[in-house]
This record gives C-alpha cells, sequence and structure tokens, in this order.
C-alpha cells in the first residue's frame, strides 16, 4: 500500500479540487479521513489473517465498502448543511470515489496479496497490470528505514506533488497558477519515470 500520509494527500487534493467554495474545512477532513479509512482493517493483523475476507485489502478495500462508506457520509454533510452547494448524489459519488481511491492506488503496489474489490460477494484479490508504486511498510519503525525512506521519496513525487499544485492553483492569482502547473508538470514526470521502469 502507499503510506496512510499518501492516501491522506489524496483525498485532500480531491476536496480541493471538487469544493465550490474557499472554506472547504469539512469537505477536506472528510476526503482525508476515507481516503484512509480502508486502512482500519490494519487494526486487527494479529487478529485476522491477510488472506481472509476481513483481513487486509480484503472487505474495506471493496467497491461495496467505498459506495456504502460515500452514502452515509453524503447524508451527514447533507443533513448538517455542509453540502457546500452539491447535491447529495453528487457528494455521494465524490466521497465513494475518494474512499475507492484507497482501493486502486493498492492496486498499483509492488506487493502484496492484491485488492479485494468485489467483497464481500469474491474475496479474489486483484493487482493491476501497471504497478509503480512501491509497497509500504506496515510499521513506523519500517518507515525510519532505508527501504522506508526511499516509499516515502517516491510518493513525494507522485502525489504530494499534485496535493502542492491544487492548494496552489486555489491562491487563483497568476503566481499561483504557474507554480502549481510546475508543480504538476513534475508530478507527471514522476509517474512517466515510475511508469517506465
Amino acid at each position: 500500500m502507499p503510506t496512510i500520509f499518501a492516501h491522506g494527500a489524496i483525498g485532500f487534493a480531491a476536496a480541493k479540487t471538487f469544493s465550490r467554495t474557499p472554506h472547504t474545512d469539512w469537505l477536506a477532513m472528510a476526503s482525508v479521513i476515507l481516503a484512509v479509512l480502508p486502512d482500519v482493517d490494519g487494526l486487527f493483523f494479529k487478529l485476522i489473517p491477510y488472506r481472509y475476507l476481513l483481513g487486509h485489502r480484503g472487505l474495506t478495500h471493496s467497491l461495496l465498502f467505498a459506495g456504502v462508506a460515500g452514502l452515509v457520509t453524503a447524508s451527514i454533510f447533507v443533513q448538517k448543511g455542509w453540502n457546500g452547494g452539491h447535491t447529495f448524489a453528487g457528494l455521494a459519488i465524490f466521497f465513494s470515489l475518494v474512499t475507492a481511491s484507497h482501493g486502486f492506488f493498492d492496486a498499483m503496489t509492488t506487493g502484496g496479496l492484491g485488492v479485494a474489490f468485489f467483497a464481500p460477494f469474491d474475496n479474489t484479490r486483484y493487482f493491476f497490470p501497471v504497478r509503480p508504486i512501491p509497497v509500504s511498510p506496515m510499521s513506523l519503525a519500517g518507515l525510519m528505514s532505508d527501504r522506508g525512506r526511499r516509499v516515502i521519496t517516491t510518493e513525494l513525487g507522485l502525489f504530494w506533488t499534485f496535493a502542492g499544485a491544487v492548494v496552489l492553483w486555489r491562491g487563483r492569482t497568476r503566481i499561483h497558477i504557474v507554480c502549481g502547473s510546475l508543480l504538476a508538470t513534475v508530478g507527471a514526470v514522476c509517474w512517466l519515470l515510475a511508469l517506465g521502469r
């Protein structure tokens, strides 16, 4: 999997792109949480074997889980009046996609068992044909190792460049747009290099 920090960056960038108003705190917070949420299965690593339905990259990484999370979150946003001009359907689709992004990026990693996109109906694990993202260590100690530092460095190029670009674009001045575009270009180059390996 990418680190939870990279998943969070994806959610943050998505929220900033999707929002219609400058005050997007609730949307950004929910998107970061939803992008990380599928890794809640990590709390049970020692109790549930990886390959099981409720194991890592199982049910919580499925498209069904993403859809339910999106519907529940959209309901809360509409009920609380945090929808910011978005319809319930628009929010539900957006939040579902943000949650599903976790599994999509995990399916592009170099390790693990793949993602059970169709759980609970089918526990088959899938990877995408292209897998340019190095799999992250699953502990803090692992992240502090040489391997962990390489993972974080790679993620800076593949994910954080786009999160930074979106923040800059939201500044709306010419210099913000130019700098954001340059940062997004760096991110695109990083993806091209990673895909070419």
